[in-house]
């Protein structure tokens, strides 16, 4: 899918654009702790410096209206010189637009701090658009949400995609013809989410592996105990799906219960067991399935990771990097959990996009996306 890129304007020296970035970093205590997706948003920002452009960079940091861009913006003043308004608008912001130059870039304030950005409130929207000559969609994690900067703003800019999201469509497009032998690998605990993509992806890839507490459905559809571990309120019409050849899981697990953790079969699974991770004979499995294929797409941890049960996901990661096969990973807690391995920069793509990306796995477009071209053709963009 080629989108309008920012790339292709000839002139962008003293033109104001509205930059929609992903700046939405872990902080713990006032500290980014994982700063994969802001080095990702840096290339569109250097492109728009490097063109002179006078840029108005705007993004969302969590949930709670309350969060700050304040530590994000101390770690982007260690690229380049940057203004923080401290607010979305307001006299400070009024200045700093009027005072803009070439090249320069001033932050807004967490938009999500004004409620009119997830309710994509028209009069917010307009607002935002006065601001600029163009808008720039680089934030494909939240490509999928009807938020004011994200559909609303490119209703009355002519709109273009920034780097980042033209590489993950691209990266992702290529998902959806993988190569063969291909495995796809999906983890993570919501089930009800990846239902609908396990079925697509069984027409798709040789492989489907299906681990995390996604299996637990599984494992008790083919008749295995789960014990006390998580499992959806639909696990009976999966039925059906769990009798897919195609579908392997893992053949024995990692359990917590009041005597400890161990390793057990399917079989062994009692009452009180939680099933916690993969298990050793199903790491080396998922292990050889990834060394003998091309194409590798993998979304979701094995394993608890939150309560560091991540053993199994580590080995994982580690054949994956190892593999020569084109890998193509995503999923904030996958990316996480691999993160402090080192290994990121051994996978073809590493996607910014949980959520996202697996939304556009399962439709082939965004909201965003859409958004963009609607606004080409209302702008008459060639």
């Amino acid at each position: 899918m080629k989108l309008k890129d920012i790339r292709e304007v000839n002139n962008l020296q003293g033109k104001k654009i509205f930059l929609r970035s992903d700046l939405n970093a872990p902080i713990k205590d006032g500290e980014i702790t994982d700063d994969f997706r802001l080095r990702c948003a840096l290339k569109t920002i250097n492109f728009l410096k490097d063109k002179s452009a006078k840029i108005i960079l705007a993004g969302h940091l969590g949930i709670d209206p309350k969060n700050s861009f304040l530590p994000i913006y101390k770690y982007l003043q260690k690229y380049f010189p940057i203004f923080f308004t401290g607010e979305v608008f307001g006299k400070k912001t009024d200045d700093a637009l009027n005072n803009l130059k070439d090249g320069e870039i001033v932050f807004l304030e967490n938009l999500r701090s004004n409620n009119g950005e997830s309710a994509n409130d028209e009069k917010f929207t307009k607002k935002l658009a006065s601001f600029a000559d163009i808008y720039v969609n680089d934030a494909f994690s939240v490509s999928h949400r009807k938020h004011s900067s994200i559909v609303g703003i490119p209703n009355y800019l002519p709109s273009y995609a920034g780097i980042l999201l033209q590489e993950e469509i691209n990266a992702l497009s290529d998902a959806l013809i993988p190569q063969s032998p291909s495995l796809c690998i999906l983890g993570g605990v919501k089930f009800k989410t990846k239902e609908p993509l396990i079925r697509k992806f069984l027409y798709i890839y040789d492989t489907v592996y299906v681990s995390g507490a996604l299996a637990n459905d599984f494992f008790k559809a083919r008749g295995f105990n789960v014990g006390k571990s998580l499992i959806s309120d639909n696990y009976a019409d999966i039925k059906n799906l769990a009798e897919s050849e195609k579908i392997i899981i893992p053949s024995d697990v990692t359990v917590e219960n009041n005597n400890g953790v161990f390793i057990k079969k399917l079989q062994d699974i009692s009452d009180e067991d939680n099933i916690t991770d993969a298990g050793t004979k199903s790491g080396k499995q998922l292990a050889e399935l990834a060394r003998n294929s091309k194409f590798i797409l993998w979304n979701g941890t094995l394993g608890e990771y939150e309560r560091g049960f991540i053993k199994q996901t580590e080995v994982l990661a580690r054949a994956i990097a190892n593999s020569s096969a084109r890998t193509l990973i995503g999923g904030g807690d996958t990316i996480a959990s691999i993160n402090h391995l080192n290994l990121l920069n051994k996978f073809s793509f590493v996607s910014t996009g949980g959520g996202a990306m697996l939304q556009f796995l399962l439709d082939g477009t965004m909201l965003g996306i859409e958004a963009l071209k609607q606004s080409a053709r209302e702008y008459n963009m060639k």
